[in-house]
């Protein structure tokens, strides 16, 4: 499993410093159901934004 995940993503409450993602488990979909062909047809679904 990957140590370090990258996110320019600075509004996410698991945003951290050096485009660092600091959340516990990272959760992605593909938007056309169960196989994505690139990473357009995917979206983050650990996004929160932050208060």
């Amino acid at each position: 499993m990957a140590q370090d995940v990258l996110c320019e993503v600075n509004n996410c409450t698991h945003w951290k410093n050096g485009n660092r993602c600091n959340a516990k488990e990272i959760y992605v979909v593909s938007h056309k159901g169960k196989n994505a062909s690139n990473s357009e047809e995917t979206d983050c679904k650990t996004f929160e934004p932050q208060a």
